[in-house]
């Protein structure tokens, strides 16, 4: 399993510069966390969020503006949509997990050098164990296969999953993940469903990683009569915490995980990275969930 050390910085600096980069972030709960986080541990964060549609920057100009943030002096950097893989030209080394992964959601900078982690996978390992960890997950459904889906199957199939079925839409987008998990995993069965009810059939859970079902794409990814009660659902959206179809499963008496969790303990393992310092993964999910409940509220 690839591991994610708390490591000794040398900073002597009074304050931690770090910041988000993606297309269409405005919303994200990245700073809160982080600089909250740091706040409990005693330490200055300042946390930016470099939105491209705001910055006017895209792909293209990441040569030129992860240079320029190094030298602006951002310590580190997470990294989001549409970036992930982008970025991975650009670094000067790499974890094993973003090698295996081909996606970087962690920057470092030290010593005038970038070097790209991923902590997409650890994250919702860890958020799974916590949430789902009692409950069999030798073979698993993956629905989409998207930029998060690779971190999540990979993640299962480090968790001892032997059976991973994906299924997505776009055929060939499942073909791919499944070609690059099944040469990662070469003594497990990593297979594509033409349905979703293929896919979920027989399974012991489903992992929902499409967008559908957010707040923006309102819907149900797959028909939840296709469950039954002895399966558990876990989706990684977190606007809303409670997607529809985790309300139609639990109706249907599976065990559910919303994907806060996994929003969190992500960003709890880059922070570790960012401060050398370990955050208090309870603490954090404890403020997430008040936050999101103000959002309600609101």
């Amino acid at each position: 399993m690839f591991q994610h050390p708390v490591r000794n910085t040398g900073r002597s600096r009074a304050s931690i510069l770090c910041g988000l980069i993606g297309i269409g972030i405005a919303g994200s709960r990245s700073p809160d966390m982080h600089e909250t986080e740091a706040c409990a541990l005693g330490l200055t964060m300042v946390y930016r969020i470099l939105d491209g549609e705001v910055m006017d920057y895209a792909a293209a100009d990441l040569p030129r503006l992860l240079p320029m943030l190094r030298t602006m002096g951002f310590d580190g950097l997470n990294v989001t949509h549409p970036f992930k893989q982008d970025v991975i030209p650009l670094m000067d080394s790499l974890s094993d997990a973003a090698k295996a992964l081909g996606a970087v959601n962690t920057i470092l900078f030290r010593d005038g050098k970038a070097h790209g982690d991923n902590t997409d996978w650890s994250g919702y390992r860890a958020h799974f164990l916590a949430g789902l960890g009692n409950h069999p997950r030798t073979h698993v459904a993956l629905i989409g296969a998207g930029g998060a889906a690779a971190a999540v199957g990979y993640a299962h199939l480090d968790l001892g999953a032997t059976r991973l079925v994906i299924f997505d839409p776009v055929r060939e987008r499942a073909k791919t993940l499944a070609d690059r998990l099944g040469c990662l995993f070469p003594t497990t069965d990593v297979s594509i469903a033409f349905t979703a009810d293929e896919a979920i059939a027989g399974a012991d859970g489903v992992v929902q990683t499409s967008p559908i079902g957010m707040l923006s794409h309102p819907g149900l990814p797959f028909d939840p009569d296709l469950l039954t009660p002895d399966q558990w659902v876990s989706d990684i959206i977190y606007f809303p915490l409670q997607t529809t179809l985790l309300e139609a499963a639990a109706a249907k008496g599976c065990a559910t995980l919303n994907g806060g969790g996994m929003a969190v303990m992500q960003a709890a393992h880059a922070f570790a990275l960012f401060t050398g310092s370990e955050p208090d993964s309870q603490r954090m999910i404890a403020d997430f969930d008040r936050a999101t409940q103000r959002s309600v509220v609101a």
